[in-house]
């Protein structure tokens, strides 16, 4: 008898199939139930592998939501027929969708979110127009559709945002978030305005009776729209409690005392728009009390700023040759006009398009601005908003503050290829610029008995927008004003209001506002398949333009020699037929027209042929590599398993 134990017998193939469906029920249960519990243990659970983390809430929106108090009612109202006919909007439409879900959960049910379809004639359509979303056409027909939002909270305050566009979509957050703040906080903002210059009007001038004379600067009317603007002493000791921002515009003069209470407003986490300014086009050309301008034009706030590490140099003037204002020059100069280089417009790629307060904007007119700069060693952030464009340098103040010469400083115009900064963003936790406590107050006063305690450093991080140019609130350098049967109309030609309001806007909001950034947008070209496309583009522009030509060319040759016209430009009157030579030379062009539409042709198929194939092997990698690689995956598994099985029973 042999001592080998006999091997077991195999399993019949039905039963091994049994396992199989069983093994696969299992984990079909396995699966669901995982799910099951994972949403209803977990359910905030999420995870974000977008590369510019386009579903994550940033930390201010955050802070909003969940600092709530009472509910928040948010109405979208969407016309599904404006996504069935522009499948742009209906993905954006989606974007919105989980944007508010995401505010919803984070808000911890504060957030109620209502979707609603407006449907022609409806009562929900009734409902959107008393809102205040903006119905827009759809087609030829007249069907209008919406794609707005609406809150109003326990108040009854209401906010909207009237139509949602998608070219708007790296500002959504920031612009729900806004909505949210502004509905938990219905009350307006106070701002504080100090200021040498008569923003607020100047009642001296208006006795004199002189149309448009004294009144209020038309940024002052815009801002009136949206706070509470309230004017500030120059000589005050404590800066009210309740101003949320302050903004200082051509700092003159200011006492020991004032200065102070603007260190100790920052301190206590107020926010300051400070507008310095090494020549104040306005102050120049404004008579002062005695019937002539200023002597002094410039100011600085270097006590406070310098020791908070910025510098905004009151002895430098930016000049610019891109976006440069015509002038009239010189009466005795041969030119009638010339580029003014220390007026410029700041466009492109002048303004910043991450923050929310410049991305929108067009162009910044600035007059005799100076730079903005970090000094070096401080532990600040340092974001620039608007720059200079790299045709610019820098001159000394006096060029331009006593009958400045325009042809004089275009002569001497060397660009250093630097950007300067004109107007910035700073953020972080400042020392007090008076460390040994408050100075004593002006003889013969006291402190108020409401005195603030002095504070050595800020209590969070401070919050600062600093321009070196003060003429950007000046009426003429951005804004034309004219009588309108007695009514003021003002026609912006330049962006200088919108951009004090928004950032006034956004510093006004607090930390959680100033902290949103635009974000990436979700609706993303294929970037290599658009850069083969304009460079297949460019090609193609530059054989059409040849083509072009060689056809003009061509006709006026034909032309020529349809008229009889000689070589040399000379009409042959007694030639009223075509030679053979010239019949030849006609059917030559002919000849080389269709060679060179067909290789116009050419490029146009390798264009189409060259994206095409991309897109395919694109969509191939997208649906068929994913299962691909699950199969691989399977199969490997399934060897390796039979491997296993191989070597046991050996």
């Amino acid at each position: 008898m042999s001592d080998a134990t006999p091997l077991p017998a195999p399993k019949p193939a039905s039963r091994r199939l049994a396992y199989s469906l069983g093994g696969l029920g299992a984990a079909l249960v396995l699966a669901v139930s995982a799910n099951l519990l994972v949403d209803r243990a977990l359910p905030r659970l999420r995870l974000d592998l977008t590369q510019q983390h386009l579903y994550t809430l940033s930390d201010g929106t955050r802070q909003v939501l969940t600092g709530l108090q009472d509910p928040i009612t948010l109405r979208l109202y969407y016309s599904s027929r404006l996504g069935s006919s522009i499948p742009l909007y209906g993905a954006y439409a989606d974007r919105v969708r989980e944007m508010l879900q995401e505010y919803a959960a984070v808000s911890e049910g504060r957030i109620r979110l209502e979707y609603l379809d407006p449907e022609p004639y409806s009562d929900t359509e009734d409902r959107a127009m008393a809102a205040g979303i903006q119905a827009v056409p759809i087609d030829q027909s007249g069907e209008q559709v919406y794609f707005g939002l609406a809150g109003h909270n326990l108040l009854d305050d209401e906010r909207v945002l009237p139509f949602l566009q998608p070219e708007r979509e790296r500002f959504l957050e920031y612009d729900l978030t806004r909505l949210v703040y502004e509905l938990s906080n219905p009350k307006r903002p106070v701002v504080g305005l100090l200021s040498a210059l008569p923003v607020n009007g100047d009642p001296r001038a208006m006795m004199m009776r002189v149309p448009g004379a004294g009144q209020p600067y038309v940024v002052a009317n815009q801002l009136r729209q949206f706070f509470t603007l309230r004017e500030v002493a120059a000589d005050t000791p404590v800066i009210p409690a309740d101003t949320q921002v302050l903004i200082i515009a051509q700092p003159q003069g200011l006492p020991e005392t004032t200065l102070y209470a603007i260190d100790q407003f920052v301190m206590r986490g107020g926010k300051l728009f400070v507008m310095t300014d090494p020549h104040s086009e306005g102050q120049a050309s404004r008579p002062g009390p005695m019937g002539q301008p200023p002597a002094e034009t410039a100011s600085s706030l270097d006590r406070l700023l310098n020791a908070w590490g910025i510098e905004t140099p009151a002895d430098k003037v930016v000049l610019d040759q891109r976006g440069a204002w015509r002038v009239r020059a010189n009466p005795q100069d041969r030119l009638q006009a010339v580029d003014y280089l220390a007026w410029f417009n700041a466009t492109g790629d002048s303004l910043s398009h991450g923050d929310v307060a410049t991305a929108d904007l067009q162009q910044v007119t600035f007059a005799s601005a100076g730079p903005v700069r970090r000094r070096e060693g401080a532990g600040i952030e340092f974001t620039p908003l608007i720059t200079s464009s790299d045709r610019a340098m820098l001159v000394d103040a006096a060029k331009v503050r006593s009958n400045p010469n325009p042809a004089q400083l275009l002569a001497g115009f060397k660009p250093d290829g630097q950007r300067y900064v004109l107007v910035a963003r700073a953020r972080g936790i400042l020392r007090s610029a008076f460390p040994d406590g408050p100075p004593p107050p002006p003889e013969g006063t006291t402190r108020p008995a409401d005195f603030p305690a002095h504070l050595a450093q800020s209590t969070g991080p401070a919050n600062l927008v600093i321009a070196n140019d003060s003429d950007l609130l000046e009426d003429r350098f951005w804004v034309q004003v004219q009588d309108f049967f007695g009514q003021q109309v003002a026609t912006p030609f330049s962006d200088n209001g919108a951009l004090i309001a928004n950032l006034t806007d956004t510093l006004a909001g607090g930390d959680a506002l100033i902290s949103l950034r635009s974000r990436g947008e979700s609706l993303r070209p294929f970037g290599v398949v658009e850069e083969m496309r304009r460079e297949a583009e460019a090609h193609y522009r530059q054989t059409e333009q040849a083509l072009t030509q060689r056809l003009e060319a061509t006709e006026r040759r034909l032309r020529q020699l349809r008229q009889g016209t000689a070589a040399s430009g000379e009409r042959n009157t007694t030639q009223s037929v075509i030679t053979p030579d010239q019949r030849a030379e006609i059917d030559r062009a002919r000849a080389e027209i269709v060679a060179t539409r067909g290789q116009l042709r050419a490029v146009q198929l390798e264009l189409r042929r060259d994206i095409e194939g991309l897109e395919r092997r694109l969509r191939i990698l997208n649906i068929a590599l994913v299962p691909a690689l699950l199969t691989a995956f399977a199969l490997g598994l399934a060897v390796l398993r039979s491997r296993r099985r191989a070597a046991a029973r050996a």
